[in-house]
């Protein structure tokens, strides 16, 4: 696998002005009937990709898309970019993988918004003897053979990551506690394999650090975390620690503020998380109006993110967000297009782990960490 400068590529992403969605070697779409409308560059290679993103509701996968562009360019092939309005237009992700496997491109890539929902079209893929390769998330009980490998952070490991660091800022807050405290969770949907693995690893990890040390602990609200969770709980009313999770009904910055504010606004919450740039900045928008947060445990309630963007960059330096978790979004929209073009060369793939990093505002600066904090 080529080693990139991970600096250089995010040098591009702003040079670029990623804001203007997939560019250069690729098209972008909002919907299954613009997909066939996408515009592709010249290929050297001769070779064709379809990539389907989640959405472009985020500088996340804008940032994804720089590195797409980078790649398609440098190996000389053409990409169809497309994505949904949003990452809960599940339907029309599905429209635009179909749509993709009729035009019998030269290998798929996609970032599933529900994993169960695209069970049928990855079949189809396979009868037709299209590569299909998954990236950011994965689809577990995929038919068999037909992902040929996925490219994506740990989701639940990083989550881990936001979980101890989350902890260990609370511990002294909650030992000097009298009666129970509520951590909130926000996860802008419970259906990709991405953000369900994110939200189990923050619970799993901050709840079996306070078992750890003593505590009772209850998980409440959306059922699948409930459910899914692999730590011993207790009920609400026995509990020392009781971590509330929040799903909007569809994935907008707007909802998942609203989620955010039911869990702030009630009197024992002192810290709450944010699944994805969507939901971290919903968060920050339920602030504008209650102003709670800060970055102090025990004064403030404190909030954790995930992934990137000016928003969250400028919430965590003014000292409004504790810390996030970052990914490496150009360096994953990179290796989507060349194990692409692996496969067309007929090389043997396997799945990618890319990086994740805590960052705050002590160490958001540092030489391993600026550059994938995209805005």
């Amino acid at each position: 696998m080529k080693k990139r400068n991970l600096a250089l590529l995010l040098t591009v992403c702003m040079i670029g002005g990623i804001l203007s969605g997939c560019s250069g070697n690729s098209g972008s779409s909002s919907s299954g009937s613009d997909a066939e409308e996408s515009q592709t560059s010249e290929s050297g290679a001769g070779y064709h990709f379809n990539i389907i993103v989640q959405s472009f509701q985020s500088t996340y996968w804008q940032a994804a898309v720089t590195g797409i562009d980078q790649a398609s360019e440098e190996y000389g092939v053409s990409v169809d970019c497309t994505g949904p309005n949003s990452e809960s237009d599940i339907a029309d992700q599905v429209n635009m993988l179909n749509n993709a496997i009729n035009s019998e491109p030269d290998g798929i890539a996609i970032a599933p918004c529900d994993q169960n929902a695209v069970f049928d079209s990855l079949q189809s893929a396979l009868d037709k003897n299209i590569p299909v390769i998954c990236f950011d998330s994965g689809v577990e009980n995929a038919p068999e053979g037909s992902v040929y490998c996925t490219i994506a952070s740990d989701n639940y490991a990083s989550e881990e990551i936001a979980g101890e660091n989350l902890y260990e800022g609370l511990k002294d807050t909650i030992a000097a506690a009298d009666s129970a405290v509520r951590i909130g969770e926000v996860n802008q949907e419970s259906t990709s394999e991405s953000i369900s693995n994110r939200g189990l690893g923050f619970i799993d990890k901050f709840a079996s650090l306070a078992i750890a040390d003593g505590y009772t602990v209850a998980v409440t609200g959306n059922d699948y975390f409930v459910n899914n969770c692999n730590v011993e709980t207790t009920d609400e009313g026995e509990a020392d620690i009781i971590i509330e999770v929040g799903v909007p009904t569809q994935t907008t910055v707007e909802l998942c503020s609203t989620v955010a504010s039911n869990i702030m606004n009630k009197s024992d919450t002192i810290a709450i998380f944010g699944s994805n740039q969507t939901a971290a900045e919903g968060i920050l928008t339920a602030n504008t109006n209650l102003s709670v947060l800060g970055d102090t445990p025990g004064e403030s309630i404190v909030a954790v993110g995930f992934d990137a963007g000016a928003t969250i960059k400028e919430a965590i330096r003014s000292g409004t967000m504790y810390g996030a978790i970052t990914q490496s979004p150009v360096e994953m929209g990179y290796l989507t297009v060349e194990t692409l073009y692996k496969i067309a060369e007929g090389e043997e793939v396997e799945d990618i782990s890319t990086d994740c990093y805590w960052y705050d505002a002590d160490n958001m600066d540092d030489e391993e960490i600026a550059p994938n904090l995209y805005d």
